[in-house]
């Protein structure tokens, strides 16, 4: 085999970079002549032309797929007045990066992910999605627990602290999926979610550890994305109605249930969520209602607030107040990375309604344990 002369090599690639070289020095001449030019559409284009062969075209940005308009407010309003009808107007849905590069253009927020607002799941329609969170409070401590349980039509029942500890486990499963999608003109959605919150007497041996309580809440609702301004900087994204029954589950004297048609609003400023919601409870003959006082104590709406830190912490909380009794609570939530999808959360309740059975009793409440849904947590 003939050995290549090093000689040759060398003057090859001395060649090549001379090329090279005086490629680029073209390049930057040309350019000067460029800056020459007054016209700035002309001067663009000379640019583009000189240096196109030396720099790569820049690959588009990839877009999300199915993006959805929301509803704006103030068009729709202004139009449907002008015309003497309802008349909805579509916002033109933002140009927002893929799923990929979504988290670090902030495009999709909780909400957004949650309700679908800028786009539909690529799950589609009945699928198992996060609703409320899901998780486990292995230590819930209760300064002051309810053992004398009654209500104005029913009896009382009384534990000792034998039989119901300050001590217990709180847990929560709750889950939602979408039954249609895309409704109306208006791309409205149509949900049904299901919660379900439980208290465990698990470290009472004295009792054999039962479930003291389980509230269980089936509801459906309907979402609309919406586009509208707010003072402070502040969006309105979505607005909702639905129905949601509650109920313990238990036999009288202990039976605790509602139901109720609400609304709802969802608005973001920044990093700031918030969620109020009004309902109506739907009256019951005198003679099933086991609870014809709830709305003293638990009133006629909650707002949700929920901020996210850079760090992937989050700290919100729970308001309702009934301004005519007084009475209401508040509940606080922190959570904070732990592994993959797992979360610290730190829970801790002032006030009326803990539990369904509890709707009338003043609880302080304390508890930490983990969040299973990687979800910030409304």
């Amino acid at each position: 085999m003939t050995k290549s002369n090093p000689h040759i090599r060398h003057t090859h690639r001395y060649l090549l970079c001379s090329l090279a070289l005086s490629s680029l020095a073209f390049a930057n001449d040309a350019a000067l002549q460029c800056t020459l030019l007054s016209n700035n559409a002309a001067r663009l284009a000379c640019f583009d032309t000189v240096y196109a062969t030396h720099f790569p075209p820049a690959a588009p940005l990839p877009t999300a797929q199915n993006a959805k308009p929301a509803l704006d407010l103030v068009q729709t309003v202004s139009s449907s007045i002008d015309n003497k009808e309802a008349t909805p107007i579509l916002s033109t849905p933002q140009v927002v990066p893929s799923p990929t590069l979504a988290a670090a253009a902030e495009a999709y927020t909780p909400l957004s992910k949650l309700f679908d607002l800028d786009q539909n799941d690529p799950g589609g329609i009945l699928t198992v999605r996060a609703h409320h969170p899901m998780y486990l409070l292995p230590g819930w401590f209760n300064s002051n627990p309810n053992y004398r349980m009654q209500s104005p039509t029913q009896a009382l029942v009384t534990n000792t602290p034998d039989e119901q500890k300050k001590i217990e486990a709180k847990m929560q499963i709750s889950f939602k999926t979408k039954i249609a999608q895309d409704l109306f003109k208006t791309r409205a959605d149509l949900w049904f979610g299901y919660t379900q919150q439980a208290h465990w007497q698990v470290y009472n041996g004295f009792t054999s550890a039962p479930f003291r309580n389980t509230d269980y809440a089936p509801e459906i609702f309907l979402t609309q994305p919406v586009k509208a301004d707010l003072p402070g900087n502040g969006r309105l994204r979505m607005l909702g109605v639905g129905a949601i029954h509650q109920s313990n589950g238990k036999s009288d004297p202990l039976s605790r249930s509602w139901n109720r048609i609400y609304g709802m609003a969802g608005m973001e400023w920044g990093k700031l969520t918030v969620m109020p919601r009004v309902w109506w409870r739907i009256p019951e003959p005198a003679s099933d209602d086991n609870n014809p006082d709830i709305n003293r104590y638990l009133g006629y709406g909650d707002v949700r607030l929920q901020y996210r830190f850079d760090n992937s912490q989050t700290l919100g909380s729970t308001l309702r107040l009934n301004p005519k009794s007084g009475k209401g609570s508040m509940q606080v939530d922190y959570t904070f990375p732990v592994a993959g999808k797992l979360k610290g959360y730190v829970q801790g309740f002032y006030g009326y309604g803990e539990s369904l059975l509890d709707y009338n009793h003043k609880h302080r409440s304390i508890g930490i344990g983990l969040m299973m849904n990687d979800w910030d947590g409304f």
